[in-house]
């Protein structure tokens, strides 16, 4: 060090120091500054731990504060939405009143789904449309399920019909999640567009009209023989008719006889959502040429509805009336209802609409929600908003590439980067890893308090012990069994249709099993607990699978993050066997209480998966 020629200027010699500090030359030096600076990371680990946890917390809590996010906004310059002349007028709401009286006379008669869909067929054939008609049938554990589509093909005058956009409405609507609920005006709205885009020669891509039966099942089986995918489950007509590279599509659910607002709902399978472009192009020209007011998802502002603000606020009744009337809270309450919903379907990996289905082909695709009201819009304002939407989509070169594909809209003109909330999962998940690095060196290492003979200052030591890796891997891998064995019951058909019987027989069965599983003593003399090697493992395995379903989907990362950090990082042994008992059986209700309080909710997740 002595033969280093040291800086004559003052700042150089500051930089050197700062240097000299943090990357000593001297090799010791740089040993002894590893080691400092692990000691005091680790000595500060559990207040380390908690800071990270408070944050990621608070940071979730303020996903849906107007303050966080910023105001939507074009990247594709291409889209020039509502720069254009819509011709739709009252004639074709006129031939959309006519569709629906024949529609309504189709439902007074019960047709069935093949004389629906033949129906339907005719009348795109009349049109002048190339149309056809699509059987399906799935068997699942649940039961089978079958019916019939009808679609037409419209083809560019102006290309050689390489590429298309579709325009869509299902038998029955989402309003309620498809529990019944017919799509007539929706189903007349896309015949009357058939009808009235055939006439125009503006378009430079194909369009295709689908009306698929039932809710989902009818355009997944359609979507499936456009493009090829196979599903063993799944019986289909292979299509007749087909056309080019599908690149948007608009679905359109019209259940009432008038709307208010127009919802738009965007989240499709396994968490895949549109580019943002598409759901700011329909904003645009639905509040400036239409004049409708737009609402994510059917959330109607309670604000803008004073009378019904019982029905429509979820702000909890024991909050002081003072903090309820409050603007910003207010605020914060509509849009932490947009965000949870939006969480609630990512999530799941449920899509929120039919045009979910179309996601997982790479086709950027929205529901149009006509939210049920006595007025003031109906025929003529959607047409107007779905026609210039159209327009807007025609001028695409390429697909919609320049905007966001990750974010959350908290709503219906602001939005959140991914860098603005992706952070609050990621700190849970970290916390987690500090969680289960700490018990890890803890349970290799033990600390002992010796007392040297040069002075009475005592000094620490650390004594090495053996860690029963084997078993907890063991007990991991076999628990991950179990799991892959209640699936398999659980999707059964047997199990299924007898769920109300079987489900209490099968938690008592689960809860007692690891119990005749794992009864013995693992312990070796001279190593660690089981108990804390196999909690470490867990929480570094739960730490990484959530930082990697982080990016892919924040929903089930956050919720997965959410609701693990705490109970993993809590959990532990006892030396009483009640409290033992107690912690078991909690934790057992916590991962399986579903079996017996969730069955609406296990059917669902079967049907979304086999169907």
């Amino acid at each position: 060090m002595a033969n280093v020629p040291q800086p004559t200027n003052p700042l150089r010699r500051g930089i050197s120091r700062i240097k000299e500090i943090i990357k000593p030359r001297d090799t010791e030096a740089r040993i002894r500054r590893k080691e400092a600076m692990v000691s005091v990371l680790y000595n500060r680990l559990p207040a380390l731990k908690l800071l990270l946890l408070v944050i990621g917390y608070l940071w979730m809590l303020a996903i849906p504060s107007p303050y966080l996010g910023r105001r939507t906004y074009f990247d594709e310059n291409a889209l020039q939405p509502g720069q254009v002349t819509t011709y739709w007028s009252w004639g074709e709401v006129n031939v959309a009143d006519r569709y629906l009286e024949q529609l309504e006379t189709i439902v007074a008669a019960n047709l069935t789904s093949q004389q629906r869909a033949e129906f339907l067929r005719n009348e795109f054939e009349t049109m002048g449309l190339l149309a056809s008609t699509q059987n399906y049938k799935y068997s699942a554990s649940i039961g089978t399920t079958e019916g019939t589509n009808a679609y037409a093909v419209s083809h560019s005058p102006r290309t050689s019909g390489t590429e298309a956009m579709v325009i869509s409405a299902s038998w029955l609507s989402r309003a309620g999640e498809g529990d019944g609920t017919l799509n007539l005006r929706g189903v007349s709205t896309v015949l009357a567009l058939a009808k009235f885009l055939k006439g125009s020669s503006l378009w430079a891509k194909d369009f295709v009209f689908i009306i698929s039966d039932g809710y989902m099942e009818g355009m997944h089986a359609w979507l499936s023989e456009y493009h090829g995918s196979s599903q063993q489950n799944l019986r289909a007509d292979h299509l007749g008719l087909t056309s080019g590279v599908i690149w948007t599509a608009l679905n359109i659910d019209y259940p009432g006889h008038s709307f208010s607002h127009l919802g738009v709902f965007y989240e499709g399978l396994n968490g895949r959502l549109p580019n943002q472009d598409l759901l700011n192009s329909f904003v645009s020209i639905a509040r400036f040429t239409g004049g409708v007011p737009v609402v994510v998802y059917d959330h109607l502002d309670p604000r803008d509805h004073p009378v019904a603000r019982d029905q429509l606020e979820n702000i909890p009744l024991w909050v002081p009336r003072a903090l309820r009337d409050h603007p910003d809270v207010r605020e914060y309450a509509h849009r932490a209802k947009n965000v949870l919903r939006h969480v609630a379907y990512q999530a799941r990996g449920q899509a929120s609409g039919v045009h979910g289905l179309f996601h997982q082909f790479r086709i950027d695709a929205i529901t149009i929600f006509a939210v049920p009201a006595s007025g003031p819009h109906g025929f003529h304002a959607i047409g107007r908003i779905i026609e210039s939407t159209l327009r807007t989509m025609n001028n695409l070169l390429e697909r919609l590439h320049a905007s966001f594909f990750f974010y959350i809209l908290t709503d219906f003109e602001q939005f959140l980067k991914i860098g603005s909330y992706l952070p609050s999962a990621v700190l849970l998940s970290v916390a987690m890893m500090f969680t289960g690095l700490g018990l890890w060196v803890d349970a290799g290492w033990l600390r002992d308090h010796k007392t040297t003979e040069k002075a009475d200052a005592a000094s620490v030591g650390w004594t090495r012990r053996e860690r029963p890796v084997i078993p907890a891997l063991g007990i991991m891998l076999s628990t991950h069994v179990l799991g892959l064995v209640l699936f398999l019951v659980v999707s059964s058909p047997m199990f299924m249709q007898n769920r109300v019987l079987f489900s209490p027989m099968l938690l008592m069965v689960l809860a007692i099993s690891p119990l005749m599983l794992f009864s013995g003593n693992f312990s070796k003399p001279n190593a660690s607990s089981l108990a804390i090697v196999l909690k470490a493992l867990n929480l570094c395995l739960a730490s990484t699978v959530i930082s990697i379903t982080t990016v892919l989907n924040f929903s089930l990362a956050a919720t997965t993050a959410a609701t693990l950090a705490i109970p993993l990082s809590l959990s532990s042994s006892s030396s009483h066997r009640s409290i033992r008992g107690v912690k078991y059986f909690g934790y057992t209700f916590l991962a399986l209480g579903w079996l017996v309080f969730g069955q609406e909710e296990m059917w669902q997740a079967i049907w979304n998966w086999e169907i």
